[in-house]
């Protein structure tokens, strides 16, 4: 049994989508060209960041388009799983990220160089603005999605590393010490590995198979074994198929012979209670298979 997502809602999100990619392209340029002119180290690096971010943004529309393609002769579910191997290209983009920062800010602390906090400051104040807004964009999409939730924890990380960088502005301005440019290079470092952990968690058990974070696979055992009809529950088995859509696969044994509408009223619960949009149920009565 499946249930079709609204349309209008897949509207909104590809225009969060455009909207969120050509803000933040925009900044990248204009925070990597002041990071340049300004010697700060903390603004090329957020660029870079932001760049992996956005490159992690269009990755994710990709993901979302492709799941929206109906299924085929040869890819019978569809290529909604294409939006978990997306969430974890996202995740290693963002290792990535970290790899280059660390880099760049190593060789920086080897050479420093006069940083123009006041060039820091403004920059780092649009990044707030354009990080937050972006964040915003994708807060609803953020509960039944790995993908949207990954933009979402992505700009939301951004909007506080920017707050980061305007606060080393601040410092620098009032005290002339520069190595502070350094340390919030490192503390972006351990923003982005905090953030992209549990998105790696998630995405390897998505991958896997897993049960899905949102469903709790103790409750829907309980829910079955509870319905008066049934007297036994085994082979039961819940994954995703994507990041929005779960499955579910279970035999039930029952005491008294059942009909479609017993199962139809199963699928209904499982779907409003549970978030499980694709149920396949067994019946078996006497220890036929019905």
């Amino acid at each position: 049994m499946e249930y079709e997502h609204s349309h209008n809602n897949d509207i909104k999100l590809g225009n969060a989508f455009k909207i969120g990619i050509t803000i933040n392209v925009i900044f990248i340029i204009v925070e990597s060209l002041a990071g340049i002119f300004s010697n700060s180290m903390a603004l090329i690096a957020d660029a870079g960041h932001n760049l992996m971010d956005v490159l992690a943004l269009v990755f994710s529309w990709i993901a979302v388009r492709l799941s929206q393609r109906k299924p085929t002769l040869k890819f019978t579910y569809g290529f909604r799983r294409s939006t978990i191997l997306i969430a974890l290209l996202n995740t290693i983009l963002l290792l990535i990220a970290v790899s280059f920062i660390i880099y760049e800010t190593v060789e920086r602390l080897h050479k420093p160089m006069e940083i123009n906090a006041d060039s820091v400051m403004i920059v780092a104040a649009i990044g707030i603005g354009v990080n937050g807004f972006t964040a915003w964009l994708f807060m609803k999409g953020k509960k039944n999605d790995l993908n949207i939730r990954s933009a979402f924890v992505h700009f939301l990380a951004d909007a506080l590393v920017s707050v980061g960088v305007l606060v080393a502005g601040i410092i620098m301005t009032f005290t002339g010490i520069q190595w502070i440019d350094s340390l919030v290079s490192f503390a972006i470092i351990a923003v982005i590995l905090y953030s992209s952990y549990n998105l790696l968690i998630d995405s390897v058990n998505l991958a896997l198979d897993a049960v899905p974070e949102n469903i709790k696979i103790e409750l829907v055992r309980d829910y079955l074994t509870n319905l008066p009809e049934v007297t036994g529950v085994h082979d039961l088995h819940i994954w995703s198929l994507g990041t929005t859509d779960a499955a579910l696969t279970v035999h039930l044994t029952t005491s008294v012979q059942t009909n479609v509408n017993f199962i139809t009223r199963i699928q209904h619960q499982l779907h409003e209670q549970f978030n499980i949009e694709h149920s396949t149920i067994q019946v078996e009565y006497g220890g036929t298979v019905l």
